[in-house]
């Protein structure tokens, strides 16, 4: 067990209502132990934020996630992490990391998007218009092969003990296809980490910290449900129920 990525609950929680089943993460109805658990987070961001390379008050906020698990003893605790990264060069050790491990296939992604750099910065040195095409069309190929193996080793168990990964999950949705950066969000890295353990999850919640983000309406540590674009398709494979966010939609919580 992973244990430094579970923080214990500081709050007293005798006499506490807790639920039985998982809150919808794409409800707004959330589960008091939740709402502890994010206001317990938030102390920790405001404290640790000092010593991260990023300014929240400057810079674009961000969307943080909180899972209350129950532990093999019974016990109560949460997890906790970020929608993406919050920089580069940030990646507090007590956020649950992403699904996906960079070390895989030896590094290929890294190494795919140095190449991709190297093309476009050779690309800007062309200056015959037909040698521009068809190195920008070399490129565009690249960068699409680069993504579809990057989804294929984005892989999510549900709570049937099936794994599927972001490809096959989204191949009967709506959609089709995912699209750029599922499964990042915090939700489905909260559950996947939660479910590869053991741990039984008992109440979701996700939150905003910092300022609003471009052409997006969201305020500081206001409560927000899941994001249909990127989260549904996966969520509602994780959770074996293809009606979670519909039942959202109608008011109905569980």
């Amino acid at each position: 067990m992973n244990n430094e990525y579970i923080f214990n609950f500081k709050s007293d929680l005798y006499g506490l209502n807790v639920p039985n089943q998982l809150n919808n993460p794409f409800a707004l109805d959330i589960p008091e132990i939740a709402k502890i658990a994010a206001q317990e987070f938030q102390k920790f961001i405001e404290d640790e934020s000092k010593n991260w390379d990023y300014d929240f008050q400057t810079q674009r906020g961000k969307m943080f996630g909180v899972l209350v698990i129950q532990q093999s003893d019974l016990s109560l605790a949460y997890l906790a992490t970020v929608s993406g990264k919050i920089a580069k060069t940030v990646e507090p050790e007590q956020f649950i990391p992403s699904v996906l491990d960079e070390s895989q296939e030896d590094f290929f992604f890294s190494k795919g998007m140095t190449d991709l750099s190297e093309m476009s910065k050779h690309i800007k040195s062309l200056k015959e218009p037909k040698e521009i095409l068809v190195w920008t069309e070399k490129r565009r190929l690249k960068s699409n092969a680069l993504q579809e193996r990057l989804f294929q080793n984005y892989k999510f168990i549900n709570l049937s003990g099936e794994q599927k990964n972001v490809l096959e999950i989204f191949k009967n949705s709506s959609q089709g296809y995912p699209p750029a950066a599922a499964g990042e969000c915090a939700a489905p890295k909260l559950l996947q980490f939660a479910l590869e353990r053991g741990l039984k999850p008992i109440a979701i919640a996700e939150f905003w910290w910092g300022q609003s983000a471009e052409n997006i309406d969201r305020e500081h540590l206001h409560y927000y449900p899941a994001c249909k674009n990127k989260c549904r398709p996966i969520l509602e494979y994780m959770l074996d129920d293809d009606q979670l966010f519909e039942r959202a939609q109608k008011g109905i919580t569980s």
